[in-house]
């Protein structure tokens, strides 16, 4: 049989400083090709399939060798429902990514579902802030914890909830307001306790951002359901 390979502190390192620059260029092709006018079918096709090994199969089997490995057939599989559920995230949004007519549709302001590079994001994020404690107790405790968040991320990427695209950001007040709260707490997160942290408090920043617009929408649609309920109904 043949041995599983292990992966060190500076392998795991590297490879989630690798990520984090896939995660930078994706960001920017797609806001190249807004620019530029060169939007395609063949580009979100291709894109996607970019994000699958990037964004799912990678950061999968990062935190697979670095935690999830020690709960066996479990962590295999809790590791797979990540790649997978990040295939169903990407192809749901080529589908919405279409109009009608087979075109490129406009990308609009909230996206459904947590999109796959910040859940990569996460993933990074767990297996870089994982501390190196001596203690056996310590470390089984994190495992837990990254096997949970991990299972997490997965389902929150097939969820409908709302999450902001920022495609349409503009220079203005809440933007400014927002990227200052960002920047000035992560900050303060970097000085005071570890800079590994830092990616994890973004996307926690992010999450709540999307929890925040489903319960503004949902709240939103109670309000209209209420005023349908409370209009009489036309008399005949």
């Amino acid at each position: 049989m043949l041995s599983q390979p292990s992966l060190n502190a500076d392998s795991i390192g590297r490879a989630a400083i690798l990520l984090l620059f896939a995660m930078l260029f994706d960001l920017l092709d797609g806001r190249v090709a807004r620019m530029t006018k060169t939007q395609s079918n063949f580009g979100i096709e291709l894109d996607s399939l970019a994000d699958v090994i990037s964004f799912g199969v990678a950061p999968a089997l990062l935190v697979y060798q670095s935690s999830l490995k020690h709960f066996g057939d479990v962590g295999m599989l809790v590791a797979f429902l990540f790649v997978a559920c990040g295939v169903i995230r990407l192809a749901r949004f080529n589908v919405m990514a279409r109009s009608p007519k087979g075109d490129t549709a406009k990308p609009g302001r909230t996206t459904v579902g947590l999109p796959i590079p910040p859940a990569a994001a996460g993933v990074i994020a767990i297996v870089v802030a994982q501390p190196r404690m001596p203690l056996e107790g310590a470390q089984d405790s994190y495992a837990r914890l990254s096997l949970v968040l991990t299972g997490l991320l997965s389902l929150m990427m097939v969820s409908t909830l709302p999450f902001r695209s920022f495609k349409d950001l503009r220079l203005n007040t809440s933007t400014v307001l927002l990227v200052s709260f960002a920047v000035g707490s992560s900050a303060f997160i970097w000085r005071h306790y570890s800079v590994h942290l830092v990616l994890v408090w973004l996307l926690s920043i992010y999450v709540a951002i999307g929890m925040l617009e489903a319960i503004r929408v949902l709240a939103r649609r109670s309000r209209k359901s209420l005023v349908g309920q409370s209009v009489p109904p036309a008399e005949q």
